[in-house]
């Protein structure tokens, strides 16, 4: 009975939250123009999409540095990418933070790493985009605009990020999202490893891959390199990666092959 009323009470809330942040009909359109790999043919899996787009701009908080302007274009744009890989897993798993914050294109972000000796090394690192832990998602604007270009590349900004947010649910960030009870963590280990080791000695002998060669850094950005490419390349991962292509189908619970094809 009462995860009834829950049930209830949270589809009036969704109602509710849909009411406040309805996207017009010729921004939708236009989004799906600019990121064609947004389209599905299944007229209620892009009703849902849709939905989940209003719901993720009622519940989450965006902010804008100068050289931006926070339009509704950029919001729908930012946040029709962000919910494409969790179009079936439900907006809960980003409930772990609130922030967007977009800058108008890459920024300098200062590091710092130590040593075997202990000797601590100070360096700059160009980013188009950072997930941390709890939040704010900061966005180089001007990827999120040419992710429609890009995606020929198995590049997409956004949902590399949030790949990371998936990844860090645990508060671990190692490529191991939070997963289903059918898809044991041995099962997705065996196959996230086995790809991310062949893949970081093809990208060490300088041979053309699939995905962005920035995966050979970590099993973490390994995973969300390979979460762009699913869902914006979906083709061209699958081919050279079709055993970690099934795995994410089942994490993913998506097949975006089959809607490309």
């Amino acid at each position: 009975m009462w995860q009834r009323l829950l049930g209830r009470l949270r589809e009036r809330r969704d109602e509710a939250a849909v009411a406040r942040r309805p996207i017009p009909d010729d921004l939708w359109k236009r989004t799906l123009v600019r990121y064609p790999f947004l389209r599905r043919r299944d007229p209620e899996t892009a009703a849902a999409l849709r939905r989940l787009t209003s719901l993720f701009l009622d519940r989450k908080e965006f902010s804008a540095q100068p050289g931006v302007r926070l339009t509704d274009h950029v919001a729908v744009a930012v946040a029709a990418q962000a919910c494409l890989p969790i179009l079936r897993l439900g907006l809960e798993a980003y409930d772990g933070f609130v922030g967007i914050v977009l800058h108008p294109d890459q920024v300098v972000a200062r590091r710092s790493t130590v040593d075997e000796d202990g000797v601590v090394h100070e360096y700059e690192e160009l980013l188009s985009g950072e997930a941390m832990e709890g939040g704010p998602v900061m966005l180089s604007w001007q990827d999120v605009r040419a992710a429609g270009r890009s995606a020929t590349d198995a590049y997409n900004v956004v949902i590399h990020e949030f790949a990371h947010v998936l990844d860090m649910a645990d508060g671990i960030a190692d490529g191991v999202p939070l997963l289903p009870h059918d898809l044991p963590r041995s099962e997705w280990s065996a196959a996230l490893d086995a790809d991310y080791e062949a893949f970081c000695r093809r990208v060490d002998a300088e041979e053309d891959t699939a995905l962005d060669p920035y995966g050979a850094q970590s099993p973490d950005e390994f995973f969300a390199v390979a979460s762009e490419a699913f869902f914006v390349a979906p083709e061209a991962m699958k081919k050279e990666h079709p055993v970690l292509y099934e795995v994410f189908m089942r994490f993913y619970r998506q097949d975006p092959a089959a809607e490309a094809a």
